[in-house]
């Protein structure tokens, strides 16, 4: 085996400019993909980051079918005691979990005196809610953001406040509907203005947990949802699987189970263009596979015909086929290895470079996002693992050309 390596290392080294020629090209395929897959790495975090960390957290709980009538803001479908201290057992055992909070959501008429549109309300406890979305006070536009909120203070969004001309400070009503029917209305301070956001939560405010309890006379403890951050986002399969096991089974009377757990994945539309960038990284490990398949095959069917001769000579002085197979199928291997190891080794340096240098750039309403580009250490083994086995696989067919040649035939070749 070390005779046949070191006549396929200087095999390469004969002809250097055919072998730099094709080490380069996968080279570029590698960092290609590299690159590519730090760097949509790095906006698909940062892009779940700012959806988990400033609305959903990474997990919620409700009661079974709240999710499916959302839209309403049901206040009969809220969890109640019993059901909250049952997850609040469970969340506060696991170590996984870094903080959750409850959340009343409900529909009011919010009127500044002049005029009454609808608004849609997130009531929470402030010093949970930040824990648990600590990117929240990040989307205040206007308004203190120490503390969240107060008692008779309310947090509305950019839309409502352009549209109905309100300003932080102003005095404004909310009327809200009961789960009986009742009508009962409040008067709140706004204490600031949240940025805007696309569809329904374009809509909602904020206002402290106590106050939606005293507007919607709600008497005993019940929240619409609990929501969770993961201290390791990573745990979130089997943190998930975890309380769906735990909750799955507790049924009501008529043998129905009682919650329903959604991931943020199910929550979230962006979930789909985090699926398109997943393939888009399919892609390109494709056309990898494609490039370091063609340059191979190339180059090392080219070998096999400038050098008829020699494999006639070799096989003539009692060459086993199979060292000769051997001989070829090293060479594309050395040469797999080559681009991969440099291919490495410049991404790398890119990558670190991009740190550094700490480009910035802007999303919609987000400015100064930092892009950050990290790749894990099995990214980098699988690529490079794929590359050398293309690598060999594509000097099979020219090796086994080489192998079953006649050496007579070989040596008569001009």
């Amino acid at each position: 085996m070390l005779k046949i390596f070191n006549l396929a290392a200087r095999n390469l080294l004969r002809y250097k400019r055919r072998t730099m020629l094709t080490s380069a090209l996968i080279t570029l395929g590698v960092v290609a993909v590299l690159l590519f897959i730090s760097v949509s790495g790095s906006f698909k975090s940062m892009m779940v980051g700012q959806i988990t960390d400033s609305m959903l957290g990474h997990i919620q709980i409700h009661k079974k079918g709240y999710v499916a009538s959302v839209d309403s803001l049901p206040l009969n479908r809220n969890l109640t005691g019993k059901q909250i201290n049952k997850v609040k057992e469970l969340l506060e055992g696991d170590q996984a979990v870094e903080a959750f909070s409850m959340r009343i959501k409900f529909g009011a008429m919010f009127s500044n005196f002049t005029e009454t549109t609808n608004i849609r309300l997130n009531a929470v406890s402030p010093k949970a809610e930040m824990a648990t979305v600590p990117l929240l006070q990040n989307r205040f536009l206007k308004g203190e953001k120490k503390g969240l909120l107060k008692k008779g203070e309310i947090i509305i969004p950019e839309l409502i406040a352009k549209g109905m001309q309100v300003k932080v400070g102003d005095t404004i009503v909310l009327v809200a509907n009961n789960k009986d029917g009742s009508v009962n209305g409040q008067t709140f301070t706004v204490r600031g203005i949240l940025e805007g956001l696309s569809g329904p939560g374009g809509r909602d405010g904020i206002i402290h947990i106590d106050d939606a309890r005293s507007l919607l006379r709600i008497g005993q403890a019940e929240v619409s949802e609990i929501a969770i951050r993961l201290k390791d986002i990573g745990e979130l399969p089997r943190f998930s699987d975890l309380l769906s096991h735990e909750l799955g089974s507790i049924r009501n009377k008529l043998d129905k189970p009682v919650f329903e757990i959604h991931t943020w994945e199910k929550l979230s539309p962006f979930f789909n263009i985090a699926k398109m960038i997943d393939l888009m990284t399919l892609f390109i490990k494709i056309m990898l596979v494609a490039i370091v398949l063609v340059s191979i095959m190339n180059v090392m069917i080219m070998a096999v015909f400038e050098r008829i001769n020699e494999i006639g000579t070799i096989a003539a002085i009692g060459t086993s086929p199979g060292k000769i197979m051997g001989l070829f199928v090293m060479e594309g291997f050395l040469l797999g290895i080559l681009g991969t190891v440099t291919g490495t080794l410049i991404s790398l340096v890119t990558m670190y470079v991009l740190n550094i240098s700490q480009i910035c750039f802007d999303f919609g309403r987000q400015t100064g996002l930092l892009l950050a580009p990290t790749i894990e250490a099995t990214d980098v083994v699988t690529i490079g693992c794929i590359v050398i086995a293309i690598s060999v696989l594509a000097s099979l067919q020219p090796a086994w050309k080489a192998a079953r040649m006649d050496p007579i035939t070989a040596l008569r070749h001009v």
